[in-house]
């Protein structure tokens, strides 16, 4: 039964992917590699923990039909590894769950045989599987039959002829071989493995700092004094900078792209070089028993003064990036430099918490490597092509309309409704047009396994586009 189901999957994996680009298929994948897991795996589909995954797959998966982006599909595929790492281990960390199940996709019944080996379910080939047999008993009767056909066809005309109409064409070996890898892929996530030592270290690695064996004050007490002039010494520099930025962003001239970008990017560069020294100095200092120190109380405020600082300098950063967006519009790398003070604010504030609550490394980096992932499902849901066409079309102060046309084809519908509003060039209107017609046509050719929102909102501008 559970072969059957493997053969079955495998099947409407070749149906769904086979010479299709991707579309409503990955979505309709993504719902029968759930209904796999759960046939192969129901005891373990009753914790909440890969439910709460499963439903962030099946989110994924609607995404990837509503906006069909690049990074919606790539959310769904860390969505698929991130699920199917869990159904092998519910508590490890997310990113050996990554780990265990892109391994699993890739290798999964291979490392399964070999355990098995291993293990007293041996399996004895030359006993259990005559491999030597079974070549016998398929190989030698077919070349003989194929001897005596070609025999037969020179000694007789109607049976030659009878021979001669059989035809072969029929069989799709690009096809076979697809469905072959689709029954390799699910034949991998059957049973999710876990790859050893890093499952069962990761599982022994609590997120909790303690105190070693090896406690020396007079050490510990340098440490502190070395700590809290460096660290104290450094938050003075960073308030004089913060104030000279302020002063900077008063005058900086809204009318100039080049000077807004001059301003953005120097300050992200800071931003990088400041947060990544912060982070590290912070670290070191606090990676033992000097958490554990009695007078530490004041290294600790400024540890959390340089964090604080450092957000204010987030801030400073977001609001030049904002005018630049508000004067300029939207881009994708402004969009990512808000995507990453974003994450540079979370680092600080998990930062903050591995002091504050005493955590080790594993503590941040396992809170850190969620949150990106959830950043990364939440970002897959927006139609970022689609958001800033509008958003500079209708809200900035300038923009870029040969910027907005080289897009993908995801803005072409907003493009072409939004063109007579705007004052641009008859040439740019009819490039406009160009692309909405040919991304209309596209969309009108793709067969059903390739479906996505757009093409179902627009169903009934098919017929007129290919008038």
């Amino acid at each position: 039964m559970k072969q059957l189901a493997i053969i079955i999957a495998s099947l409407l994996f070749s149906i769904l992917f086979y010479d299709r680009s991707i579309g409503l298929n990955l979505s309709i994948f993504s719902l029968i590699t759930i209904a796999f897991l759960v046939f192969y795996n129901p005891i373990k589909f009753k914790n909440k923990t890969i439910l709460l995954h499963t439903f962030a797959y099946v989110l994924t998966a609607i995404f990837v039909f509503i906006n069909h982006s690049y990074l919606s599909v790539i959310a769904n595929c860390a969505a698929f590894f991130t699920l199917v790492g869990t159904v092998s281990e519910t508590s490890s960390s997310i990113y050996v769950q990554w780990f265990n199940g892109i391994y699993t996709t890739i290798a999964g019944i291979i490392q399964r045989n070999f355990d098995k080996n291993e293990d007293t379910q041996k399996v004895n080939w030359k006993k259990d599987i005559d491999l030597a047999h079974w070549a016998k008993l398929i190989g030698i009767p077919l070349v003989f039959v194929i001897v005596f056909i070609l025999l037969y066809k020179n000694g007789n005309p109607i049976f030659n002829d009878l021979i001669s109409q059989i035809n072969f064409d029929f069989i799709n070996i690009q096809w076979v071989l697809f469905t072959v890898l689709g029954y390799y892929l699910f034949n991998n996530i059957s049973k999710p493995i876990q790859v050893e030592p890093a499952t069962s270290l990761d599982l022994k690695t609590e997120n909790e700092l303690y105190k070693s064996d090896h406690f020396s004050e007079e050490k510990l007490k340098k440490e502190k004094q070395l700590g809290t002039t460096l660290l104290g010494l450094l938050n003075l520099l960073l308030v004089f900078y913060i104030i000279t930025d302020v002063m900077s962003l008063s005058s900086i001239e809204t009318t100039k792209a080049s000077e807004l970008s001059n301003h953005v990017h120097s300050g992200i560069n800071t931003l990088i070089a400041s947060i990544i020294i912060a982070i590290g100095i912070i670290l070191y200092f606090f990676r033992g028993n000097l958490n554990f120190y009695a007078e530490n109380r004041t290294l600790k405020n400024i540890a959390f003064s340089w964090i604080i600082l450092n957000i204010i300098l987030i801030i400073l950063i977001t609001i030049k990036n904002q005018i630049y967006i508000t004067s300029f519009g939207l881009t994708y790398k402004r969009i990512g430099v808000h995507i990453y003070i974003l994450l540079t604010f979370i680092g600080l504030v998990t930062t903050f918490l591995k002091v504050l609550k005493i955590k080790n490394l594993a503590f941040l980096f396992r809170r850190n490597t969620q949150i990106a992932f959830v950043v990364l499902i939440v970002c897959s849901m927006i139609n970022w092509d689609a958001t800033i066409t509008k958003y500079n079309l209708t809200k900035a102060k300038a923009y870029d309309v040969d910027y907005l046309i080289k897009l993908t084809d995801r803005n072409a519908v907003i493009l072409y409704n939004l063109k007579d509003n705007i004052v641009i060039s008859q040439e740019n209107k009819n490039r406009i047009e160009t692309k909405y017609n040919n991304y209309m046509l596209h969309l009108s050719q793709r067969d059903w396994q390739e479906f996505n929102y757009e093409i179902v909102a627009n169903l009934e501008k098919f017929d007129k586009t290919k008038d």
